[in-house]
């Protein structure tokens, strides 16, 4: 079998086993059965696999860190200790006060990796970019994927470089002043290339969401393996953040709630690693629970999406209102939103046929921790077309959004592109080599098109390649000159944001909202404790606007037309900033 020093130590957690073979290079070696389902052996190092009960299969390990050749081969032993950190003097970075940028790794650059991305962290930066947030890299199977359907929790997908790059990509990105958060799945698994089952109870056999089975969270060994992903990403990986998708398909009757105990765990490891870690859920279920500090019986959460603001600033912008666009009609949506957090927060949704959502604390809770955008992968890929705003509204439209994520009281999250009001859309796609699964797939998008009244004769095929190519960005638009004059706008914004206190104060109290809906004027007033006050107006009707204001020093127009003489007046769809 070769020195002992050649040799590694392989565990896996298999209770139901009677028997567990390792198969490592050319040899294969009888496991040992251990305490709490956990087999274990020394064999060689390299490319290995185990054997369940008496099947011969070679099954890839479900903490596998590398999966050289897809995620239905052998698994490779990899030395996460071997890369040399430069990132010695990097501190941190909380959310608070900062701007995130949702990227995904295969179309933000032509060659689709982590090491081209990295090359363009100083573009990020430009805009006020603190944290870069990756959607999923974990191993899935194909080529391309959104990396919602991953299986390999703890692998970094082969194309982007794998998990070397990884580190590369999170050395550059401290180095630029950047921190690091990473999109996990915690919710579901991936319809190929999950042996997860042949294990163990890893999924629950009570209930499933729209995207698979709920993972088993009444299983203490499968809450340790989410709990053990979540420490890999910020000690092993360095990351600053994570992402937590979709956290109302995490059923948890433990009296200690999944998303708590992260929480304590990820404090402790802040504590001792010494810097800042930090949770942000998606939910759609608008639960400041969340986000409220585990002393006042929250679970204590550091932020969470909410998806309200986005679709507010959607229908005043573009006047859409199908499905759950509908209740954003009114102005005074957008209005509720910005003065209040959630729009849904216990009233009536038409789309949902039920009241939704709880009030926030704004008397306690800071507004930071809400994440909000004007476009994100799932608002744009989940269109019927992947189609960006970029296609109905004008530069000046385009601007008022981003005056909102840049001047509005929560933690703005850019969408790649947006800044630049690229043209190239961002659509749905896949790569599943399965004939069957491609086919269930494009006909369970079309069923969901249906209930948003958009027409399915428009959706891509996600299984055809250039659905993929189509989403890729071209960089080459930034020299066009409308994109290049959004890209200045959004630099202006970031200078603005950086520059003055009132923009990124915390306090819902010191925001005053006025909306207007005969002539869909919005005003947002912020104030921040001794320091001046800065007005925020917009004009989303149709219609010119001369609209008194207080403060007389115009610092941000989305359009030329916008004048400040005794009164602002505002061209339709144009919106200004006055400190």
């Amino acid at each position: 079998m070769g020195d002992m020093s050649e040799l590694h130590e392989y565990r896996v957690w298999a209770p139901t086993a009677a028997r567990m073979r390792v198969v490592a290079g050319d040899e294969t070696v009888e496991m040992s059965q251990g305490e709490g389902g956990w087999w274990h052996a020394l064999a060689s190092a390299g490319d290995y696999g185990f054997q369940i009960d008496d099947d011969d299969a070679v099954r890839p390990d479900p903490r596998s860190l590398r999966q050289p050749n897809g995620v239905h081969e052998r698994s490779r032993a990899w030395d996460a200790s071997a890369h040399g950190w430069q990132d010695a003097g990097w501190t941190g970075r909380p959310i608070a006060g900062g701007v995130l940028y949702e990227l995904h790794l295969g179309t933000f650059t032509s060659e689709g990796t982590l090491d081209a991305a990295a090359e363009r962290l100083d573009h990020l930066r430009s805009i006020g970019v603190t944290h870069v947030e990756l959607l999923p890299v974990n191993g899935f199977n194909g080529t391309h994927n959104w990396g919602y359907d991953g299986v390999a929790w703890f692998a970094v997908h082969e194309g982007y470089g794998g998990p070397d790059a990884y580190q590369r990509f999170v050395d550059a990105a401290h180095a630029a002043g950047l921190a690091v958060v990473q999109d996990v799945v915690y919710n579901h698994l991936g319809p190929s290339g999950n042996y997860l089952p042949l294990y163990g109870p890893y999924l629950s056999s009570e209930g499933r969401s729209t995207w698979g089975d709920h993972v088993n969270l009444a299983e203490p060994a499968v809450r340790r393996y989410i709990l053990d992903n979540v420490r890999y990403w910020f000690e092993t990986m360095h990351v600053d953040a994570l992402r937590l998708d979709a956290v109302h398909a995490l059923v948890d009757q433990s009296d200690l709630h999944i998303l708590e105990e992260m929480a304590i765990e990820t404090a402790a490891l802040s504590a001792h690693l010494g810097r800042p870690l930090e949770l942000i859920a998606e939910s759609d279920l608008n639960d400041p629970k969340l986000i409220t500090p585990r002393e006042a019986g929250g679970y204590g959460l550091d932020g969470q999406w909410s998806d309200d603001f986005h679709h507010g600033v959607h229908v005043a912008l573009t006047r859409e209102t199908e499905g759950y666009y509908a209740d954003f009609e009114p102005i005074a949506a957008l209005a509720k939103a910005l003065e209040r957090g959630f729009f849904h927060d216990g009233t009536y949704s038409s789309f949902r046929g039920r009241d939704h959502g709880h009030p926030i604390d704004t008397e306690r809770s800071l507004s930071w921790r809400l994440v909000v955008s004007a476009q994100n992968h799932d608002q744009i890929g989940n269109r019927a077309r992947g189609d960006r705003t970029t296609e109905v509204l004008d530069e000046s439209q385009l601007l008022c959004a981003a005056l909102l994520l840049y001047g509005g009281p929560f933690t703005p999250m850019l969408f790649q592109g947006e800044e630049w009001a690229a043209s190239t859309p961002f659509q749905f796609f896949t790569s599943h080599p399965e004939p069957e699964l491609g086919k269930a797939t494009a006909e369970g998008r079309l069923e969901e098109f249906e209930q948003m009244g958009w027409d399915p004769a428009v959706v891509p095929d996600p299984q055809d390649p250039q659905t993929f190519e189509r989403s890729k960005l071209d960089w080459a638009e930034l020299q066009g000159e409308g994109h290049a004059r959004v890209l200045e706008g959004y630099r202006q914004l970031a200078a603005l944001r950086a520059e003055l206190e009132a923009l990124t104060d915390p306090h819902y109290a010191r925001n005053l909202v006025e909306a207007d809906e005969q002539t869909r004027v919005l005003r947002l007033t912020r104030r921040a404790g001794m320091a001046d006050a800065v007005e925020i107006v917009l004009n989303l009707g149709t219609e010119p606007q001369t609209v008194p204001v207080s403060r007389r020093d115009l610092r941000f127009q989305t359009h030329p037309d916008v004048t400040l003489a005794d009164a602002l007046t505002l061209p339709p769809g144009a919106g200004a900033l006055l400190a």
